[in-house]
């Protein structure tokens, strides 16, 4: 097959792509292509724009693209910044793919579990349909809703709504380890709110698994099924690393050092993978205890 992806040199990106360029030809969109063959190797083709795809002629698109969500403040800029890097980029492909004769048969496109906004403790998997409407959700809405243009007869789009992605380099886990590993972690707030993750390893093979079973379709969580609350986060963390967990980090610091985006942490869901249950997929890491102890 002939693979299209953008975002390759992103986290997910950089675990994913050597799976697929052993069987699969890969084409990748970078604005830096040297930098792309660095890090992927040179068995990929990079390219710097979306004309110089003839999508004609590629099989299966994974669009992972967009800027860091949680790099800096939430300003009204910054909100504009995250929300281009994906939609515009989105409707861009979406665009290709309606304009071609042959088109991909498989469009998997990037979401996050901010689609579903706060949630509490209320379990949720792809069939809740009563988001809480604030930024993630309205983000995750318009950028789902811009790949969903592309699908048709041909195309099946599959929306990849993921958790905390959990990885020895880079992500969440690379920001909590320095005060964890000084003592100095703990969980956030009052602790209760969900933390929906999944392990590099299952988010690589989740992607991999979505190919090959054609009828996937839609919305799909991407992540571990066993969400955890923040207090268990942090005691299983402080576990795996031989150190205490007890340091609450409060609501209000958070709010005062992040501003709207300290939400994402003070609140959150317990979100399960149902859809990838129903077609058996088969979790390497389930449990947040063995996930951690193989990543720190």
């Amino acid at each position: 097959m002939h693979i299209f992806i953008t975002g390759a040199t992103g986290l997910i990106g950089q675990h994913l792509c050597p799976f697929l360029t052993h069987h699969h030809s890969v084409t990748v969109l970078s604005r830096n292509p040297t930098k792309a063959n660095v890090l992927l190797g040179h068995k990929i083709n990079a390219v710097t724009n979306i004309e110089a795809v003839d999508f004609n002629n590629i099989d299966v698109v994974i669009n992972l693209a967009g800027e860091p969500i949680v790099n800096k403040r939430w300003s009204d800029k910054q909100k504009s910044i995250i929300r281009d890097s994906r939609i515009e980029l989105t409707k861009q492909i979406s665009a290709a793919i309606a304009a071609s004769n042959t088109p991909p048969h498989t469009f998997i496109s990037g979401s996050a579990v901010g689609f579903y906004g706060r949630q509490g403790i209320t379990p949720i998997d792809e069939e809740n349909n009563k988001p809480h409407d604030e930024f993630s959700h309205q983000l995750c809405k318009d950028w789902e809703n811009a790949a969903l243009a592309a699908q048709s007869t041909s195309t099946r789009v599959c929306l990849l709504r993921t958790g905390i992605v959990l990885a020895k380099k880079g992500g969440a886990l690379s920001k909590m380890l320095p005060a964890f590993k000084l003592c100095l972690g703990g969980p956030i707030a009052n602790g209760e709110q969900g933390m929906s993750w999944i392990h590099i390893d299952d988010m690589t093979q989740l992607i991999l698994f979505i190919i090959k079973h054609k009828n996937m379709t839609g919305p799909i969580n991407a992540t571990a099924p066993n969400p955890v609350s923040s207090k268990v986060f942090s005691k299983s963390l402080g576990k795996a690393l031989s150190r205490p967990a007890l340091i609450p980090m409060p609501a209000l610091v958070l709010k005062l050092l992040m501003g709207e985006m300290a939400d994402l942490l003070i609140t959150g869901q317990y979100v399960f993978p149902q859809k990838a249950l129903e077609h058996n997929y088969r979790f390497h890491f389930s449990d947040i205890d063995s996930a951690l102890e193989s990543l720190v």
